[in-house]
């Protein structure tokens, strides 16, 4: 039996994303989003958010991807009239929350929130993207091991090193 083998990277300071992943495979999990404008949408999601356009269909259907697993299909339609309260979250490592917030931002003022700490040990942006979609790029903190969040893992058998 082999490992699974994730595209995400272990938490670091340090950590560095991998390639986008630019295989068909069959997707275990995808988003669909309604836009009035393809292309104003497809430029700001690759500019802003850093995804690859993995495919077009003029006038029907752009396909997205960041790393593997992160797909997103951009579809002509009437978006919602304000942002939905859940959220589309996408692993990212913490040197693009950054980059992401000061690409947004030319693209759209205004259209993020953050980076905040969350308390499950990420770091995490929100983005508005403009179909108002709500998208959380998130991206996971090493964990100290000698915290009390460690120990808490620790207690109910979630593996921590105790030296890193």
């Amino acid at each position: 039996m082999s490992e699974f083998k994730t595209p995400v990277p272990n938490p670091a300071l340090d950590a560095v994303a991998p390639d986008v992943y630019r295989e068909i495979y069959g997707m275990p999990m995808f988003t669909i989003v309604p836009t009035a404008d393809l292309e104003a949408s497809k430029d700001f999601w690759l500019d802003g958010l850093g995804f690859i356009d993995l495919f077009s269909i003029p006038g029907g259907v752009t396909h997205l991807r960041r790393w593997a697993f992160q797909d997103v299909l951009l579809v002509p339609g009437e978006p919602p009239a304000e942002a939905p309260a859940q959220s589309l979250n996408f692993a990212c490592v913490l040197s693009q929350i950054e980059e992401v917030r000061q690409r947004c931002e030319k693209l759209v003022p205004g259209c993020t929130d953050g980076p905040r700490e969350m308390p499950w040990n990420s770091v995490e942006l929100t983005v508005i993207t403009p179909e108002n979609a709500r998208i959380v790029m998130t991206a996971a903190r090493p964990i100290d091991p000698n915290s009390q969040m460690a120990a808490d893992w620790r207690a109910v058998g979630i593996p921590i090193p105790e030296n890193p």
